[in-house]
């Protein structure tokens, strides 16, 4: 159970997109909030190690190469609505 109505708000927000959008099962959208928590991290870690190799001047295996950047979670929350995520990775 959810204790802080500031959480539930959040969540109750979020599952109206999804419902907005056209995706009604429970499964679906708990799916999708879980790839959007793991796009998040990715980002996040890649976030992270960038700024460790400007730090110390050593390079990184990257998560998203070039052609991927686009990709990143920064760059997705700059759509909003205008254009569906599952659009833009296609």
């Amino acid at each position: 159970m959810i204790t802080s109505s500031n959480l539930r708000g959040k969540i109750d927000k979020l599952w109206l997109e999804f419902w907005q959008g056209g995706i009604t099962n429970p499964l679906t959208v708990i799916e999708q909030i879980t790839f959007l928590m793991f796009i998040r991290l990715l980002d996040i870690t890649e976030a992270r190690n960038e700024k460790k190799a400007q730090r110390t001047g050593k390079p990184f295996d990257r998560l998203f190469n070039t052609k991927q950047q686009n990709l990143r979670w920064h760059q997705l929350k700059k759509l909003g609505r205008r254009c569906p995520p599952q659009d833009h990775a296609r």
